[in-house]
């Protein structure tokens, strides 16, 4: 990391300046004492997030790589050889205190159907709109709804398909939520548990700091 990165200060004949968001040059005289701390302090935890942040992606790969070849000692000692990706597995210590996870979820998104699917459901609530439980009301008003990142809830979806309702739109709406439903990719997660005895309940070993 050099100097400037390191102290947000730069030297020139002597001078020191810091720019600015604008990238001006500012004599370091002219920046309040205040700014020149908060600088300090935002540099100092970014230069340990870098650090940290290596550190894990490099735990990530090695763990990846140590699982890989387990798998592969595995598939030998079955005369097998191991090919395809990897579903859901775990891993744990004799003694049943320690526990690793590999979990693969996959990503969806839908397409121009899912709105043919609300334009059928609402018009099915509306003609039923004396007889419509308030509980399916909300189920729809859920599934259909986007999050804070404009994603639809695959999980409130899947609820509203569960619901036996024999009316021709509806069963044309459910349809229309699986022929909208797309694959888009996925992603492997690893966790880790530990607990004190094979009978206690498993404790998360946090490593997500937000989550901390």
């Amino acid at each position: 990391m050099t100097e400037q990165a390191r102290t947000g200060v730069i030297d020139m004949n002597g001078a020191k300046y810091m720019q600015d968001a604008k990238g001006r040059l500012q004599p370091l005289e002219t920046v309040r004492p205040q700014d020149q701390l908060q600088d300090g302090l935002v540099r100092k935890i970014i230069g340990y997030a870098d650090d940290l942040s290596g550190q894990v992606s490099r735990f990530k790969g090695h763990s990846f790589e140590d699982v890989n070849a387990f798998l592969d000692l595995l598939a030998q000692d079955y005369e097998e050889t191991r090919g395809g990706a990897k579903g859901n597995m775990s891993f744990m210590t004799f003694d049943g205190t320690e526990k690793v996870t590999i979990q693969i979820a996959d990503h969806f998104d839908y397409g121009p159907e899912l709105q043919i699917a609300k334009g059928l459901v609402d018009e099915c609530l509306t003609e039923w709109s004396s007889d419509a439980r308030p509980e399916l009301r909300a189920i729809v008003e859920r599934a259909f709804n986007t999050d804070k990142e404009g994603k639809i809830n695959r999980a409130e979806l899947l609820s509203l398909m569960k619901l036996e309702i024999e009316d021709e739109r509806w069963k044309r709406a459910m349809q229309a939520i699986k022929d909208a439903e797309r694959a888009v990719g996925s992603k492997t997660y690893m966790r880790f548990y530990r607990r004190k005895d094979g009978q206690s309940d498993w404790e998360t070993i946090t490593i997500d700091m937000a989550k901390a």
